[in-house]
């Protein structure tokens, strides 16, 4: 009686919200036009002419989408009669969808989760399954889903300890959630024990590895990867900091700005997160004193560029491919950092910040192989920059020892497929 209670309760807020979060979608919308494009997705009115029936996937953005490709390409193969809806909540992941499946699978917004939307949306579809990924739990369509008789699938879960304090404060609405779902996938069994905690079922829960390493150098990879190798020149190396946040790019161009009068040669590749932010960090590195250059102005990089903005999507793991040495944005601050593993991929040298609490058991994996190096703090940057250019060798073995980890732990993706076939009794 309390669960319900609580959903009631959950869903009335939502539902009185709902106006102020189509405002905050308009507003965001100023910097980013996308956000203000297809809102009656984000209402549960998808398009008419959608299969019916089959599974639904939701990944938020793009790394998400990334993480889940292999699965997705996977369940395309064992399931080709079965229509697959890949949604997102971000236009940049909704780009990712298209760009790496195309026609293959339907695609649409995750509606927002108010009653009246995820009713819609799931009348529409009436999916035999769906299967979130890691933490997102969204109590309203979860329990919608279930009445209407859909299997539930998380996959990669990942709950922290730190975020579980923040998770029990809920406990009455995230647990009930949580035993909703026919099965609960774990990336390890840190997350594991924190899902059971929460009150996951134990005969449910289980560990199956990351989806984030099920990674592969794809064709469409390498020939983008040649396609911007045609802007560089060749005595050119590349320090290439990823998925940058504010406050990232200071720090990234105040240590520039200390190594590149040793090293001259060395072409900073600066990648935003969001594309909402690629003029204004342009305009950083113009204020900080360099001869800047945009991708999207498509020109090749001269003997004067300083820095590189990568203003474009889908082109990270391409550029990963012709780094030096990679650095991850959202690593300086509380962000949590992002996937150190695509640039593992190429066994290149990876720096990182001392925050990657979204990757910990990962960075737990690189650590003891030697496969990453972590700094203390932001000054130490400049220490290990430096030393990774003037030691090729050490940086040649730190990337080695990165590929191997990822190549170790692959296999998710298999586990995770063979766990959804299961539920839905294929």
């Amino acid at each position: 009686m309390k669960y319900f209670l609580a959903l009631l309760f959950y869903r009335i807020i939502f539902f009185v919200l709902l106006p102020l979060l189509l405002f905050v979608l308009v507003i965001r919308s100023k910097n980013h036009p996308e956000y203000r494009q297809r809102l009656f997705e984000r209402l549960g009115f998808i398009n008419n002419n959608f299969k019916k029936k089959g599974i639904v996937i939701h990944a938020a953005s793009v790394g998400e989408v990334i993480a889940l490709k292999a699965f997705i390409e996977k369940l395309l193969d064992s399931q080709p009669n079965t229509p697959i809806t890949v949604t997102t909540f971000t236009p940049t992941g909704s780009a990712q969808v298209e760009k790496l499946f195309s026609d293959r699978v339907q695609h649409c917004y995750l509606p927002i989760d108010c009653f009246i939307c995820t009713w819609l949306f799931l009348s529409r579809l009436k999916p035999k399954a769906i299967v979130f990924m890691e933490t997102e739990l969204w109590p309203n369509l979860i329990a919608q889903s279930k009445n209407s008789g859909s299997k539930l699938l998380l996959v990669n879960g990942r709950l922290s300890t730190k975020s579980m304090t923040s998770y029990k404060k809920l406990a009455w609405l995230i647990t009930p959630s949580l035993q909703a779902f026919d099965q609960i996938l774990t990336q390890s069994q840190i997350n594991q024990n924190n899902f059971l905690a929460l009150g996951g079922h134990t005969l449910r829960c289980e560990l199956s590895g990351n989806l984030k390493f099920d990674i592969s150098i794809t064709p469409a990879i390498v020939s983008k990867q040649k396609e911007l190798a045609s802007f560089i020149q060749r005595d050119k190396k590349l320090w290439v900091v990823a998925s940058t946040h504010p406050g990232d790019e200071t720090i990234i161009l105040n240590t520039f700005k200390q190594v590149y009068q040793q090293h001259p040669e060395l072409l900073l590749v600066i990648v935003p997160r969001h594309p909402e932010r690629f003029n204004d960090v342009a305009q950083l590195s113009i204020d900080a004193g360099f001869n800047t250059c945009k991708r999207s102005e498509n020109k090749a990089i001269q003997a004067t560029t300083d820095v590189w903005i990568l203003d474009t999507l889908g082109e990270l793991m391409p550029m990963c491919a012709l780094a030096t040495i990679v650095t991850m944005g959202g690593s300086f601050s509380h962000i949590g950092g992002h996937n150190p593993l695509e640039p593992a991929l190429f066994a290149k040298p990876v720096i990182v910040g001392p925050d990657m609490n979204n990757f910990i058991e990962v960075m737990e994996q690189l650590t003891a192989a030697q496969g990453i190096v972590q700094i203390k703090n932001a000054n130490e940057l400049t220490q290990h920059l430096t030393d990774l250019l003037l030691d090729s060798t050490k940086a040649e073995i730190i990337g080695k020892n990165a590929h191997a980890v990822v190549l170790q732990n692959q296999g998710a993706s298999d586990r995770t497929l063979a766990h959804l076939n299961r539920i839905i009794g294929e």
